[in-house]
């Protein structure tokens, strides 16, 4: 029997097994009436023929088949099409494999097309798509790939015929923007919310750029129609759907229809520690570290390097997934110490300031069970402090080559017993060197010395003394990936070289599920590419600032120069081993993802979402932790999908009850960063795959930046940011290369949008709008 190569999607044959989940669903609603714009599948059997050849090339009867069918849709007109992938597990309503694998808009022409299909098809050999298929147990030869007629749309979006967060059957919810429906679905832009409950419409309108930034996307009677066409889609399936949708003149098309995953048939894991007792919680500079909500394989791991309770209370939680400090245990402790009003007026430089008439809720203990419980956490602080003054130094130098021979003995284990050996003979040692790492990271800074500067010379020349961390021969590790970039860009190092000494650090580094650079080789291009300034003149500039700053010290106060030369020395000195510390971190960080990797891919399971003492279980032969799986998997579904929680959390907290609360337009104020006044547009994004975007001499505004993000400042005429503290990334980053900075506004990405003109005061820690944007968003 010979198999096709190509299937009309309205072709009765066009099954899971022959055109992959999303070529099925698509038929099926075609079938069914459904307004499915119109196309063909390259099919399961055309993707072995390309395997089977065992070359990039596509064979010639499936390209001769891919551009015949293509012309009989086109019909002799050049049609734009979307090229997508369709596995034979996908949109199933255990899997969706949403972003997993690569898709291609607007593609016109038959070469086009061919060339679409076959770079679809060699997307599957991606890590993420490997990794992802090799969790959940899939064949990767069971693959299609649709070719679909692509609707110029006015504006698209997603539908979910229940409430994804609530799992509610009563409404459907739906998000609308203009344009493609692609920016909804990977978050680029804040869509319009709409929530059908019976014939009743409720509309969030989101603030979008001119000339459409107070204007609906859809009417209620286009939301009502568009519901209509959900409850139809969801009786076909018989279970609530995730429906993507696009309208052009007035017609609304369906472009994909799959179950809603986990979320709604699993009840989920509660991840809120908030429940334990009345405590103020802070994320500030935490969330630099880990900006996500996290997994349970990477919170073990944080947990296990966090102080134990005092007193019965905890130091740190987990709050919807995000990772807190514990205030009032910390102010417990330092006021059973006589410290209290230190600790307050010092707070604002770690964790961002705690307002005044914020009251901190204290622990219902005795002082004197504090003093105990605190002097048997010391023991542990010190001895981790004496390992890092004795350690550091060797255990920085020799982490590069250890954890590169553990990857690598990682990836050979060809057995859960042989990478359950290893993790007990070598692996598990690597966190007695992350405690030294975690020490070294947590070193103070030099507030104190700044303060000092303050007064004698001003903020704007303390800040310029208290740069120059970078210098030619003690590299500082949080400019390394930006001053790498420039050093590969001049054919002084290779894409290896490169990957070797900073492949680790990312923009989510601490969170294990996420791809590193160095498994990424486009990362590295984009960014090169990317690059238009040289960081070395924003730092030779800043050098000669600094300079021009330290003659107008030792001008006007000669005795506190000489006294202050040396503290300066030291504290540049100190930070840069703060931040070598903090990069071997990372890098450890790499080693045990790639251990939670292989372990999915010799178990068939999703290991993020155990802990690592039950990852290790499963691989000696055990099956009980995996029943906690779904439930993990859909608590992660849920509280990612949540907007970003406050920094500060006084007291219980509901992540999923967030209140509605209109941006408040009047001020836009922070910690000064870094001194300096620009105007320009902003750039306003929420992820750092968004930032490309950032075009030279733009106003970078987002919520939080971290090593990930340290490439794209040289585009940046100014940094804001939303979190974050004088001793943050951003400020410590834009102090190094001049760049005007405000952090820990609050507010600014609600307030402000991309193209706005703004006035940033980095000295003054003022952000001002003076026109809104006239820019489109993809300006």
């Amino acid at each position: 029997m010979t198999h096709p190569l190509i299937l009309s999607l309205a072709d009765t044959r066009a099954d899971l097994v022959t055109v992959g989940g999303k070529g099925a669903s698509l038929a099926r609603l075609m079938a069914a009436g459904m307004p499915v714009p119109s196309g063909f599948c390259v099919t399961t059997s055309a993707y072995r023929d390309f395997v089977s050849a065992s070359a990039d090339v596509v064979p010639s009867a499936v390209a001769d088949a891919v551009r015949s069918a293509y012309s009989a849709m086109a019909g002799g007109d050049p049609v734009a099409v979307a090229v997508r992938s369709s596995a034979t597990a996908e949109d199933s309503p255990e899997l969706s494999f949403a972003g997993q694998h690569d898709t291609f808009l607007n593609v016109t022409g038959a070469g086009a097309v061919l060339d679409a299909v076959r770079r679809c098809w060699v997307s599957l050999g991606t890590e993420r798509a490997v990794h992802y298929r090799a969790s959940n147990n899939v064949a990767s030869s069971d693959m299609a790939v649709v070719v679909q007629r692509m609707v110029p749309a006015a504006a698209a979006g997603v539908m979910f015929t229940a409430d994804p967060v609530t799992g509610s059957r009563d409404s459907i919810v739906i998000n609308a923007a203009w344009g493609l429906g692609e920016a909804v679905v990977s978050g680029e832009v804040t869509p319009d919310a709409y929530v059908l409950t019976g014939d009743s419409v409720r509309a969030v309108i989101a603030d979008k750029a001119a000339p459409n930034r107070s204007r609906a996307v859809l009417s209620d009677d286009q939301v009502r129609e568009l519901g209509a066409l959900g409850r139809r889609i969801e009786d076909l399936y018989g279970m609530p759907m995730d429906v993507e949708w696009a309208v052009h003149d007035g017609q609304f098309a369906i472009l994909q229809a799959r179950p809603i995953t986990t979320a709604l048939s699993v009840p989920f894991e509660v991840w809120n520690d908030t429940l334990l007792g009345d405590y103020l919680w802070t994320c500030a500079n935490l969330r630099e570290a880990v900006p996500s909500v996290m997994t349970p394989a990477t919170w073990s791991l944080a947990r296990s390097f966090a102080l134990p309770p005092i007193a019965g209370h905890p130091t740190s939680g987990n709050i919807g997934g995000r990772f807190y400090l514990n205030v009032s245990t910390a102010m417990a402790v330092l006021t059973a110490l006589g410290l209290a009003g230190v600790a307050r007026r010092a707070a604002g430089q770690i964790f961002g300031e705690i307002p005044p008439d914020m009251a901190i809720p204290r622990l219902p203990v005795s002082r004197l069970a504090v003093l105990r419980a605190t002097f048997s956490a010391g023991a542990r602080v010190a001895r981790d402090f004496r390992a890092y003054r004795r350690n550091l130094d060797a255990l920085v130098a020799a982490n590069p080559q250890r954890c590169s021979s553990l990857r690598a003995r990682i990836a050979a284990a060809s057995s859960a017993a042989e990478l359950a050996q290893l993790w007990r003979s070598d692996v598990a040692d690597l966190l007695v060197a992350c405690q030294t790492f975690d020490a070294g990271a947590r070193q103070a800074g030099a507030a104190r010395l700044g303060v000092r500067l303050a007064k004698l010379v001003g903020p704007a020349d303390a800040a310029l003394l208290l740069s120059g961390l970078h210098t030619s021969s003690d590299e500082l590790a949080s400019l390394g990936p930006v001053m790498g970039l420039a050093r590969l860009r001049r054919g002084e190092i290779t894409e290896d070289e490169y990957l070797e000494a900073w492949g680790h650090r990312g923009h989510d580094e601490f969170e294990i599920s996420v791809p590193r650079a160095g498994e990424d080789p486009a990362w590295i291009r984009r960014q090169r590419e990317g690059m238009t300034s040289a960081p070395e003149d924003l730092l030779a500039r800043q050098a000669q600032a600094r300079a021009q700053a330290w003659e107008r010290l030792r001008s006007a106060h000669p005795r506190a120069a000489r006294g202050l030369a040396g503290k300066l020395e030291q504290a540049a000195e100190s930070a840069r081993k703060r931040e070598r510390a903090r990069s071997e971190f990372a890098r450890s960080f790499w080693v045990f993802r790639a251990f939670a990797q292989r372990a999915g891919e010799l178990t068939g399971h999703d290991m993020f979402f155990l802990r690592f003492d039950e990852i290790v279980d499963v691989l000696d032969g055990a099956t009980e932790p995996l029943a906690a799986i779904p439930a993990r998997q859909a608590a992660y579904a849920h509280y990612s999908a949540l907007p970003p929680y406050p920094t500060l959390i006084n007291g219980r907290f509901e992540p999923g009850a967030l209140p509605d609360v209109e941006p408040d337009d009047s001020a836009i104020t922070g910690f000064p960063g870094v001194p300096g006044v620009v105007e320009g547009n902003a750039r306003v994004v929420s992820t750092v795959d968004d930032a490309e975007a950032l075009r030279e001499g733009e106003i970078l505004v987002t919520t939080v930046t971290n090593i990930g993000w340290t490439p794209l400042f040289p585009r940046a005429a100014a940094v804001v940011t939303d979190i974050g503290a004088p001793l943050s990334h951003a400020a410590i980053v834009a102090r190094e290369l001049g760049i005007p900075a405000v952090v820990g506004c609050g507010n600014a990405t609600a307030v402000l949008a991309t193209g706005d003109r703004i006035r940033v005061d980095g000295g003054g820690g003022t952000v001002t709008r003076i026109d809104p944007g006239t820019l489109p968003q993809d300006h």
